[in-house]
């Protein structure tokens, strides 16, 4: 789950965090992201990779912003990373994954994992 400030975590976590958050007394704002700020530039090469994906395509801001427009541009380039810090102290909340780069390739490993044995199951049954 991508957050404003370009961080990442793993499902687990959010999941995780979502249920102490609800569980906990009175109302509160907690910033749910993993300990590990990162621009995209650094984070989303990982992910592309980890995906199995093409490399992303670098473009001039001035294209990107008639693409994608002036804030998407501004959060990819100027995002800050967030502290997660209230709610590690309010809620007793941990990561499984305290990093993006541990947390890209544990994830999605383990989808591309799933997904084949879906994929060899599936031809196996249509063989027969």
């Amino acid at each position: 789950m991508p957050a404003p400030a370009a961080r990442w975590l793993h499902l687990d976590d959010g999941a995780a965090a979502t249920v102490l958050a609800l569980e906990h007394h009175g109302p509160a704002i907690y910033n749910i992201v993993d300990d590990d700020p990162a621009p995209v530039r650094d984070w989303l090469p990982v992910l592309a990779d980890a995906l199995g994906a093409k490399p992303p395509r670098h473009a001039p801001a001035w294209l990107a912003r008639l693409v994608a427009g002036a804030a998407t541009v501004a959060v990819a380039t100027q995002a800050r990373g967030s502290s997660n810090a209230k709610a590690k102290r309010e809620l007793g909340w941990t990561l499984r994954y305290p990093s993006w780069r541990t947390g890209f390739p544990a994830t999605y490993s383990a989808i591309t994992v799933a997904d084949g044995a879906v994929a060899s199951t599936v031809a196996t049954r249509a063989r027969d």
